[in-house]
């Protein structure tokens, strides 16, 4: 019997094989839509397309652990979730490890919905599984940083919200701890950086770094939408991308229960040391 990661091409699903590689005797099987671009990554891929779903089934075969790492097509994630899903009911799958997002039972971003249906879908199917409700991952400020660096401030509509954001690496190893610890089943997890920090604090963290002055320019979530559909942004994920920033100012993203440095035994990534590296 095996592990094995849906999205296994993307940024968190070559850590999850990487971390798994170096936690696990067990066999994996990275699960990809196109096969050619995992062949790096030095266990078996087998083919895997949310929306074929009459080959999802054989592609899960002596599957024991899955992780669904939550799709990227805004809009058709419920539905290739719950291909996903039968297919692995099917197939025999043990449990299910699912990236969810962060409070999804009464989050309001517009992406939790999908999540809302995903997790609902599972407790449906009656297969054991787990939920993985991650936070914002910190490198979605990487643009922030360098137009930061670029234009000598940072742009957005968060007002003063607080963002307990932790990195790739840290939502990767509590995959891994999940997927490799049985006791996990059925139980949820709210993960979120150890610390949180708000926009200001970037821009404060930026000009100390660099020792420029570097400030915060709040908007107004119509000027905010503006700014980045004239950095080339289509209007649609402009007015996404602005209204979920209208969302962390009333504190979605803030969390302090500790679930993600505990599962993971470890300190969450800090942003100062983030941002480090990103100037680097």
């Amino acid at each position: 019997m095996s592990i094995a990661v849906t999205g296994s091409t993307g940024h968190l699903g070559r850590r999850v094989i990487a971390g798994l590689k170096g936690a696990t005797d067990t066999p994996i099987v990275a699960l990809a839509r196109d096969p050619a671009k995992g062949a790096d990554l030095g266990v078996e891929v087998r083919a895997f397309d949310y929306d074929s779903s009459g080959t999802l089934a054989p592609a899960l075969e002596g599957v024991e652990t899955l992780l669904l790492i939550s799709g990227s097509e805004l809009g058709e994630r419920s539905r290739q979730h719950r291909a996903v899903i039968e297919a692995a009911k099917e197939a025999g799958v043990g449990r299910v490890v699912y990236t969810s997002v962060l409070h999804a039972p009464t989050s309001t971003l517009a992406l939790a919905p999908e999540h809302r249906e995903t997790e609902a879908a599972l407790a449906e199917s009656g297969l054991a599984h787990t939920l993985l409700r991650n936070g914002w991952y910190t490198e979605n400020y990487a643009p922030a940083v360098s137009t930061a660096m670029e234009h000598g401030a940072v742009f957005g509509a968060a007002g003063r919200g607080r963002i307990s954001s932790a990195t790739r690496d840290d939502f990767a190893a509590a995959a891994v701890a999940a997927l490799t610890r049985p006791e996990t089943e059925g139980q949820v997890f709210e993960l979120a950086g150890d610390e949180s920090w708000t926009m200001d604090d970037l821009a404060a963290e930026l000009t100390r770094q660099t020792q420029r002055e570097i400030p915060y320019r709040d908007m107004s979530v119509e000027e905010y939408a503006g700014l980045l559909q004239q950095s080339g942004m289509p209007e649609g994920m402009a007015g996404m991308i602005a209204g979920m920033d209208a969302e962390i100012a009333r504190g979605v993203l803030h969390d302090d229960s500790g679930d993600l440095s505990r599962l993971i035994g470890r300190p969450t990534t800090r942003l100062s040391d983030w941002v480090a590296a990103q100037l680097s």
